[in-house]
């Protein structure tokens, strides 16, 4: 009987609760929407924010190390330690390994360049020096479980971007310049070479287009082919890019490389990811360690590349976690109007149903229904109601994340099937906050002065 009066209700009065299941619907949709969204955003703008290049610098724990006297720093310039190659495949071995999306090693050093010509290795040229940049583009890298990892410069600093040409072989004597020394060396790009893929020289240069490098102290001279010219907008514009076993051979320092370049991906830091480490309990350590903070990846580097400072490029990682943060802000926001909206849609569609029943309400309690009865029966409507609207707002909701998620974030939220029940049940608490006050005060309905139509 009982639940045949809740379904009576639906047929005697079905204007009234379809604008109830609409409001309700509506609001569920927007509510899904944004949080199907929110939960995957995360992981698609980081993914996005990767193109700001590296958030993580490596370099040797010795050059962080402070040789001041009277508030002097007598480091050399030029001097410092050097980090083994070998060790970079321990990056994939941390705890975050998955994380870790790219890194790039850099030597530095600086050499004489010019055009090759007869007279070069007699007479080198004596005008400025130029940077040569060594490092990989698409280096296999072999991880300590026996399988390898492409990485490279490219990887880590997305926006290098080739005018011309193409980028180095690995293991060849071939480098890309920056656009700015195509002028100061003489060089520009040409099609005589087959495949288009070379740069000729102009009247100063050989065809062929090599360049004669060699270094400040004259130990080591080497000839390089121009295959590219790059663009970056920085001072790699003004360098030469070699791969790293070229740059190494000409300062001398084989397997070895100054600093390292580590694209991850991280979890904005709270209040807690910024705690320091050396005050936290063993288990707010671990669940520290087990988060994907930068400080904690940063963390884990510098305990498996040994000698090594690691230090968090704070401009990127900063703009990453504040992006990220604002945006699920703004969905949460969206969230919590559009539940707001929905329950006063519903308390106000409820309180009108209300009056509308008063005589119906005033029969049932003259006949012997509680109070309480009267209340659950009402409460079940709203409750059919709510478990109807928040299934189409959650079906709804779930094409309009697609299409903002599409739209907006270049991405595809996936359904989630624990989302469909939270749903429901949202729906639930915001269809019985809404009617809360209506059916409580229908529950105390004197049945007397209704049923004279007072």
């Amino acid at each position: 009987m009982f639940l045949r009066l809740v379904a009576d209700s639906f047929t005697r009065r079905p204007k009234r609760k379809m604008l109830t299941l609409a409001a309700l619907a509506l609001g569920m949709a927007v509510a899904t929407a944004a949080l199907s969204v929110s939960l995957d955003v995360g992981d698609r703008l980081a993914q996005e924010f990767r193109s700001l290049g590296a958030n993580l610098l490596v370099t040797p724990e010795a050059d962080s190390l402070p040789l001041e006297i009277g508030g002097v720093d007598y480091r050399p310039a030029n001097a410092g330690a050097y980090l083994p190659e070998a060790d970079l495949g321990k990056l994939k071995t941390i705890f975050w390994r998955f994380n870790i999306k790219a890194f790039a090693p850099i030597l530095e050093l600086q050499v004489k360049a010019d055009s090759f010509g007869a007279d070069s290795f007699f007479n080198p040229p004596s005008g400025p020096s130029y940077t040569v940049i060594g490092t990989w583009v698409n280096h296999e890298v072999k991880i300590p479980d026996g399988t390898t990892y492409v990485t490279g410069i490219e990887k880590t600093n997305p926006w290098w971007q080739l005018k011309e040409g193409r980028w180095f072989a690995e293991g060849k004597n071939e480098c890309v310049i920056g656009k700015n020394l195509v002028a100061a060396l003489g060089v520009r790009r040409g099609p005589e070479l087959p495949g288009g893929g070379g740069v000729v020289a102009n009247d100063k240069l050989k065809p062929g287009s090599e360049l004669f490098t060699y270094t400040l102290d004259r130990q080591q001279q080497l000839t390089l082919r121009v295959v590219g010219i790059l663009d970056t907008g920085g001072p790699e514009d003004d360098a030469i890019i070699v791969p790293l076993d070229v740059a190494q051979s000409l300062a001398d320092k084989p397997g070895q490389y100054r600093r390292l370049y580590v694209s991850a991906l991280t979890k904005p830091e709270d209040a807690f990811g910024r705690k320091d480490p050396k005050t936290m309990t063993p288990a707010e350590f671990d669940r520290w360690y087990c988060s994907p903070y930068i400080s904690a990846i940063a963390l884990q580097i510098s305990q498996e590349l040994k000698g090594t400072d690691v230090r968090v490029i704070r401009r990127v990682a900063e703009g990453e976690g504040t992006i990220l943060t604002r945006v699920r802000t703004l969905l949460w926001l969206v969230t919590i109007a559009a539940l707001l909206a929905a329950a006063l849609a519903v308390g106000a569609s409820a309180a009108a149903s209300v009056i509308e029943r008063r005589t119906e309400i005033g029969l049932m309690k003259a006949l012997g229904a509680g109070s309480g009865l009267v209340g659950v029966l009402l409460a079940a409507e709203q409750l059919l109601v709510a478990f109807v609207g928040g299934g189409i707002g959650y079906a709804v909701g779930i094409l309009l994340a697609r299409m903002l998620g599409q739209k907006i974030f270049g991405f595809t939220p996936e359904p989630k099937f624990f989302l469909f029940f939270m749903v429901l049940v949202l729906a639930s608490l915001i269809t019985l906050l809404g009617s809360a006050y209506p059916l409580r005060r229908a529950s105390r309905y004197d049945p007397a002065p209704i049923l004279r139509g007072e």
